[in-house]
């Protein structure tokens, strides 16, 4: 029989060695944090654990004519009246939103609403307005498409005037300021001090040398939609040589966006961007700027571009009666309690300002939107792989959604970039291996979203490692491409690869993922895209196919 002793003594032997065996397993599973020196190991190991499934090609019918933006543009409802006539004799204005919302924001609704209240009358008759909010580019989209055109439009700046001039829709200036505001740069006090120092006075010139040599980070806004990212990409290239389009202008311009991290779709994706310290400076209008406490102590705002004053056009043939309604709101809008709220809401200000460049032709506006399309990825292409959700939770509309958003979005994609389609469930397909989106690939671009079925469960995060994969592939054998991906999805993650993993991946490689919900958990798909300051989009909306154009319009 063994002693006590001697149990005990075994016991103990046991109790050490599992402890040894168990402290031993957590120093292995405890994996060091990835960096730039073990992020492709880290890497392979992730993808080796993953199911990937290479599915042969199928070529589909593309369709080569231009892509249509009436098309994508939906129901002029989608951008409701924030102001509503009071009689019968009204006309309807598409306004800019910083004076048409609500709030600081809505000096013209209000402006509206009174001009509605005062009962003024036109050649014997009680005159109103509607006024319609919607951004300066997207109400021009409409108007230049014919979708829906109003009876005025009263943009931020008149570059948008000249812009629907030059595709053939008679402006007529009612009033070229119905309020007073600027664009311009916000700039980190701390930075403003560091430039003053070496480039002296701040303007778009200054700024420009300081981005190109390398300086100052900075972002903008697309200047497809956003008023004050046109009014800055204008300002910008002017700078560049005495022709803005010339040759040597159009070489500054790519070495100018080389050191531009990003474009961003919205003003508050750029906000957030700067948020995480990645951005010295970004573009924003003083009204804005004014309004936001959380800028006004650590920056500074210069002004650049043309003035913001906020002209009235009338638009197209209008009759007389209607004109001399917008006549009669304009000198409504300028008498002076409707200016003093103006001067409340933060509109009004460096009325001593002056456009530091004179304003252009809408030719010369249209082709610098395409030098910028062209050009804003410096001289690197873009590698873009789009990863498309086709698990169960995907069934019926919102796969018939993705498809679609696919096929349409596809026109945007811009023949020098590459690009590849993979889907997913439980397991990952490559659809389609990344490769420039000549003729022949854009086809199997097409076949490869038109056979995409759904069915499985849902491995987010197992498909983004796989994209990573092809992306680092891609970028070894052409070091010069700007990697993207673009998720497809509903949000929902049940199985495989954590988000920690991929996140500090997604860190390291400092790809953007831009993300599209379906009936989705946008917050989920949020996540996400903040990773490297991309946006989130929700199509479960009839402005889907708008949508995506635009964000592939300012990133491919």
């Amino acid at each position: 029989m063994m002693s006590s002793k001697f149990i005990r003594t075994s016991i103990i032997s046991l109790l050490a060695v599992f402890v040894i065996v168990y402290i031993g397993i957590q120093l292995t599973s405890k994996k060091a944090p990835i960096n730039e020196q073990n992020a492709e190991e880290r890497l392979n190991e992730l993808y080796a654990g993953i199911t990937v499934n290479q599915v042969s090609p199928v070529k589909g019918e593309i369709d080569l004519s231009p892509a249509d933006v009436g098309q994508s543009l939906p129901d002029i409802a989608k951008f409701p009246l924030t102001t509503t006539h009071s009689s019968d004799h009204y006309v309807e204005i598409f306004s800019s939103t910083e004076k048409a919302g609500k709030g600081v924001d809505g000096w013209l609704t209000e402006v509206a609403t009174a001009f509605n209240q005062a009962n003024i009358q036109v050649d014997g008759s009680v005159a109103s307005v509607d006024v319609r909010n919607i951004a300066s580019g997207t109400a021009a989209d409409y108007i230049v498409s014919g979708k829906y055109v109003p009876d005025a439009f009263a943009p931020s700046n008149e570059l948008w005037g000249e812009i629907i001039k030059n595709a053939g829709i008679k402006a007529t200036i009612i009033s070229p300021r119905l309020v007073g505001n600027t664009a311009g740069i916000v700039i980190s006090k701390s930075k403003r001090d560091s430039l003053v120092s070496k480039y002296g006075k701040l303007n778009s010139k200054t700024i420009a040398e300081a981005v190109i040599k390398g300086d100052l980070v900075m972002g903008y806004t697309d200047p497809f939609t956003s008023s004050t990212g046109l009014n800055f990409l204008v300002s910008a290239i002017n700078q560049f040589d005495s022709d803005p389009l010339s040759e040597k202008s159009m070489k500054t311009f790519e070495e100018f966006q080389a050191h531009i991290p990003f474009t961003a779709s919205t003003t508050l994706q750029i906000r957030e961007a700067t948020k995480s310290g990645k951005l010295d400076a970004f573009v924003l209008e003083y009204q804005t700027y004014v309004n936001a406490d959380d800028l006004k102590n650590d920056y500074e705002y210069i002004p650049i571009g043309v003035r913001h004053d906020n002209p009235l056009y009338a638009l197209g043939e209008l009759p007389a009666e209607k004109r001399k309604i917008l006549t009669a709101f304009a000198d409504f809008a300028r008498e002076k309690q409707n200016q003093q709220l103006a001067n409340d809401k933060g509109f009004n200000q460096f009325n001593d300002y002056q456009s530091e460049y004179q304003l252009p032709g809408g030719k010369f506006l249209s082709d610098a939107q395409q030098l910028w399309k062209q050009k804003k990825n410096g001289n690197r292409a873009v590698s873009a792989v789009f990863v498309a959700d086709v698990s169960g939770s995907m069934e019926g509309e919102p796969i018939a959604k993705l498809r679609e958003s696919l096929i349409q979005g596809q026109k945007y994609l811009g023949k020098d970039n590459r690009i590849g389609l993979i889907s997913y469930s439980n397991e990952v397909n490559v659809n389609l291996p990344i490769n420039t989106y000549t003729i022949d690939q854009q086809g199997l671009f097409v076949g490869a979203a038109n056979s995409l079925t759904e069915g499985g469960r849902t491995a987010t995060f197992d498909a983004i490692v796989v994209a990573l994969k092809m992306l680092a592939d891609d970028k070894k054998a052409n070091p010069n491409i700007k990697p993207l991906i673009f998720v497809l999805s509903d949000g929902e993650t049940n199985t495989g690869t954590d988000i920690s993993a991929v996140e500090e991946l997604l860190r390291v490689y400092k790809i953007p993922v831009y993300t599209i919900g379906y009936n989705a958990d946008i917050q989920a798909l949020k996540t996400i895209s903040d990773i490297n300051e991309a946006s989130s989009i929700n199509a479960y909306t009839d402005d889907v196919i708008y949508k995506i154009r635009n964000l592939l319009n300012s990133q491919m």
